[in-house]
This record gives C-alpha cells, structure tokens and sequence, in this order.
C-alpha cells in the first residue's frame, strides 16, 4: 500500500480552484493499493470531514491563499515528515522549504510547478522576487518536477537543466446532466438565449487580460458572459465599475455550481479565454468539452492546449474582428472535443501520477 500526501491546495472538496480540483479527481480515480492524504485549509473550507473519497483529510489552521498560503505550505510539509511513501507538492509558495524536507524525510517529492507564479502582474517585487527562489528551490530539489504543459516544460528544460513529467489538467468533470427543464428555467432566470452569448469563466486578474476582452465586447455590443471574483481586489472593482452598465456584458460573481457551469457552457456560442500566463488552465479545457469555437489569446500555452485548433487574438482590435464573424466560424468544433477526450480526462491523469509514484 503506497501512502500519498497532496500539499498545496485549499483542499477538498473542491470549492475553489484547478489544484483542488487535480486532488479531488485524483483521490476519485485512485487505485486500490494507494491511500491519500490531502492537507486542508481549516480557514478555507466551511466543513471538515475525517476521510472523503475514501482519502484521509488533515487539516492546518491557516489559509491557504494570498501570504499566508507559504506558511501553509511549509507547516503542511512539516507535517507530512514521516508516515508517507511520496509527497505531492502542487505549486511552489513553500518551495523555498523542499531542501530541507528532502533532508528531512525518506518520501519521494514531486512537484507541480503550476505557471510562472512570479510572472504574474499582480505581485510586487519582493514576492515576485521570493517565488522566483522558490520556483528554483523546488524545481532543482525535488524528485520529479511535474509540467503541465508544452510550454512550462521547455521552461524547466531550458532555465533548470531538467526533464519534467508532462501531465495536464483534466476537464471531464464539467460535463453533467441537467434536464432541458432545468436548462430553460436557468437561461431564462439569466436573461440568456441559447447559442446567443459568449463566455468566459477566470480570476479577474490583470494576465487574463479581461481589460482587453471587455473593451472589445463594449465596442461590438456581443453579449457575453463573464464569471470570476469582481469583488476581489482593485483591479477586479475597476473592471466592474466601467462595464457593468453595458447591457449586453453580464459579469457574475464567481460560479462553484457544476450543474449551473454545466448550462452556461452547453448553451455558449463559443467560448473566450483572456488568460496569458500558466501553463495549461482549467477552464480552458473544461470548455473544450463543449465542442464550440474557443476564441484564445495568443500565447504558447493556449496554443498547446488546443493545439492550434482555436482562433487567437493578441489585443481587442483582433478580438473585435473574430467576434464580428463569431457566428460563422469556420472552425472544426468537434476536434476541439475529440482534443479533449483524448488528452484531458481524469481517468488517464491520475494514472500518470500514480505511474510517478514508483
């Protein structure tokens, strides 16, 4: 029986983001002869359980997100010193502590190193400048580093000299059943015609580019549909303020409803993802699903994940432009899905983990 801890994340269930969402699908496809444990946010989650999923839960009093997520991280790994065959660290804010663990214990570490956090606009220097020594702290000390796409793994290649693990994000969990009744009801609560509306479902965070997406739906008048925390910070409040009288923009507050995803994304006309930074983002796949358009912009990582299957865009006159023939693109939307069901199902992801588990 191998014994696995998973670091990182808020923890589960998943109520918050795609590392929660990579625990809950693994601990769901587990074998038999593996036994997980997921550290979780007794800040984060409103309710605590013993075992979920048939994992045990451990829970360490401190939030996982913002500053505080590196201490999080670092007593999670404390915590996890003995009593484990291998330790899942998804994401590098405690990276800076994964010498020392691996002096400390005899458990093979891995590593997920996410996107380029200290690329990220939103942080100053000194944190960008700390996630940096992190990223290179967990990248040269652990076991096996883990990419989760092309583009990150030419990064660790080229910058650190080694091979990752190639795994990506899983997006079959999006697709549910939800009556037509149940369908109809939910549009027309929202004011939404069916194949009438674009979406897009992200952080309101300066690198997924919403400034640029929204400047070019105010200046087309296509409807669309933005999920994400406008509540969240100064930029997000900003965005809110200028655009929410538009008619035909809808910005909605972050959605968890898989059932109320479900209907949002079925029922698009395609699908806009703003996102330039990361490496393969949940949301993405997950609508890649849908088998509709996928308006992207043009980065290495949003081309890898559709594989050049997708229109791109690099600022909102090109983004006007694709959204003024949105009804008529002459893109193949089912390979988009065919893409997706060969590449991003969970069954397949979790067992590429448990194969670096050895």
């Amino acid at each position: 029986m191998k014994r696995i801890a998973i670091i990182g994340t808020q923890g589960v269930p998943a109520h918050y983001g795609g590392f929660e969402t990579l625990a809950e699908n693994l601990i769901g496809y587990c074998s038999p002869d593996i036994v997980y444990t997921v550290f979780c946010s007794s800040k984060g989650l409103p309710t605590h359980f013993k075992t979920y999923k048939g994992a045990r839960l451990r829970y360490v009093p401190l939030q996982s997100n913002g500053i505080q997520s590196i201490l999080y991280d670092i007593v999670s790994m404390l915590c996890a010193l003995s009593g484990y065959d291998v330790i899942l660290i998804l994401g590098v804010s405690g990276g800076i502590f994964i010498p020392l663990l691996k002096a400390l214990t005899c458990a093979r570490i891995l590593v997920n190193t996410d996107g380029l956090e200290y690329r990220r606009a939103k942080w100053g220097w000194l944190p960008r400048l700390f996630l940096h020594m992190s990223e290179q702290a967990a990248v040269c000390f652990a076991h096996v580093v883990i990419a989760d796409n092309i583009g990150i793994a030419e990064y660790v290649r080229t910058r650190y000299r080694r091979t990752p693990a190639l795994i990506a994000y899983g997006g079959d969990h999006a697709i549910v059943e939800v009556s037509e009744t149940v369908q109809t009801a939910i549009l027309k609560q929202l004011n939404l015609s069916r194949r009438r509306y674009g979406l897009s479902i992200c952080r309101i965070e300066p690198e997924n580019n919403l400034d640029m997406v929204l400047e070019a739906f105010a200046e087309t008048g296509e409807t669309v549909v933005i999920v994400g925390n406008w509540e969240v910070g100064a930029f997000a409040r900003s965005l809110k303020r200028q655009y929410k009288d538009y008619p035909n923009i809808r910005l909605l507050d972050a959605v968890y409803d898989i059932e109320l995803l479900y209907v949002l994304r079925t029922n698009m006309s395609y699908y806009v993802h703003g996102h330039a930074a990361g490496g393969t983002n949940p949301s993405l796949v997950e609508a890649m699903f849908f088998g509709r358009p996928i308006l992207a912009y043009q980065v290495i990582y949003n081309r890898a994940t559709t594989a050049n299957s997708a229109c791109y865009f690099r600022n909102s006159e090109e983004l006007c432009r694709l959204l003024r023939q949105a009804t008529s693109l002459q893109q193949e939307e089912e390979e988009l899905k065919r893409i997706a069901c060969e590449r991003f199902r969970w069954d397949i992801i979790a067992r590429e983990y448990e194969a670096l588990y050895e």
